[in-house]
């Protein structure tokens, strides 16, 4: 027996158990001092009660004979996959509901979807990048090269047609800089991928904090897309699904290469490997798209994008440079002082008790930059921006 010895490649996940280990260390010294922490990945505010009151509902109908539920379809419940078909044509954007497969969430997708492709394919990431894109290719021995993402380009690269990939990761709003593409910068990503006949995998997860119609919210929105892309996208930031797990990946059925196709290949992956989201989850995902749950789950969103003008005003007041705030939860700027990105995270730990993210963690081009997260409750978004703005404005 040989393990997978891809696997001794891939980096430990140092960067969060680093700050764990800081931050347990710092409390030790000053156990009187209020840590505001300002670096969660994770929501912080309820279900609403439109999801809530389905979750209730679909347990009453499990507890029925009349009602009750064993397997579902691998591929998701038709009334789940109706729903997200209309989300996407408020939008001008045509899938069909058989190019819908509901999921547990994006980032399962984004790993599994790679049974599709060969070990010998080349892949792009930016770097800075969200560390499951390289990590899962490590793991399958891929060979992986890198989008250089930095201040002079917003954070957001565009096609080098000297380089040749096979499979373009994509993620808009960036997890971490927040940066997002416009239509017209996707579409230049999809004719690149088509002159190389690559698949672009596209991480949607942020798309709804977008308001400026000016940033895509699906790639599905530049011309062709549907002929080299495949788009992930989840409940979780949308409706703070991140424990309830939910959802879901387009595959055009479009996508062929050498007289296979991707939609077919993805259907049978599923109906091999998973056995579906829970009747329950779906339920209560298919009422985030009610008109309630629609109102609800915008509120907890505009409180959220108030973090998020919050941290970018004092930004802005202090005149550092940033990527991210207006269209999405992330905000991604140049650490002050000419600061490395752990240096200025033990200066703003000991100095103002505010714990961020390094962006060093996130690759190397990520070294001199900080993300903040407006994930937080409102009242500590608050106050750790005042600490922030008395510290730096000395």
């Amino acid at each position: 027996m040989l393990f997978n010895a891809n696997y001794s490649n891939v980096n430990d996940s140092y960067l969060f158990s680093t700050i764990a280990k800081k931050v347990a260390a710092y409390r030790a010294a000053a156990p009187d001092a209020k840590v505001l922490r300002l670096g969660i990945g994770d929501v912080t505010l309820p279900l609403a009660p439109a999801v809530v009151d389905a979750i209730r509902a679909a347990a009453g109908e499990m507890a029925e004979k009349a009602t009750f539920r064993g397997y579902g379809p691998e591929q998701g419940y038709d009334f789940l996959r109706e729903a997200v078909r209309g989300y996407y044509s408020e939008r001008g954007v045509s899938v069909s509901a058989d190019e819908i497969f509901i999921s547990d969430g994006a980032k399962s997708d984004l790993g599994n979807i790679l049974d599709l492709f060969s070990q010998n394919n080349t892949v792009l990431v930016p770097d800075p990048v969200y560390p499951v894109y390289v990590d899962t290719n490590v793991m399958a021995g891929r060979r992986i090269i890198y989008a250089d993402a930095n201040e002079g380009n917003g954070f957001l690269p565009m096609p080098d047609y000297s380089v040749d990939a096979d499979i373009i990761y994509i993620c808009s709003p960036n997890n971490p800089t927040g940066a997002a593409y416009t239509v017209a910068q996707l579409q230049e990503w999809v004719d690149y991928a088509d002159k190389k006949g690559a698949v672009i995998l596209y991480d949607a997860a942020y798309e709804c904090f977008i308001r400026d119609e000016k940033f895509a919210r699906s790639i599905y929105l530049a011309k062709g897309a549907e002929n080299c892309a495949i788009e992930f996208c989840s409940f979780s930031k949308m409706a703070g699904f991140t424990g309830t797990r939910c959802g879901w990946t387009v595959v055009p059925r479009a996508i062929e290469r050498g007289g296979l196709s991707a939609n077919k290949m993805w259907l049978r992956r599923q109906t091999t490997k998973f056995n579906g989201v829970p009747y329950i989850v779906q339920r209560a995902a298919a009422a985030v798209f009610t008109p309630e749950g629609r109102a609800q789950t915008e509120a907890n969103l505009a409180y959220y994008r108030e973090n998020a003008k919050l941290i970018a005003g004092t930004l802005e007041k202090l005149g550092i440079w940033f990527t991210g705030g207006g269209h999405s939860p992330y905000i991604w700027f140049k650490c002050p002082f000419g600061m490395g990105s752990w240096e200025f995270f033990d200066h703003l730990l000991g100095n103002a008790q505010v714990v961020g993210t390094p962006g060093a963690g996130f690759g190397a081009n990520g070294e001199g930059f900080f993300r903040l997260s407006a994930f937080g409750d409102r009242e500590d978004t608050a106050e750790a921006m005042e600490r922030i703005e008395r510290l730096l404005a000395k």
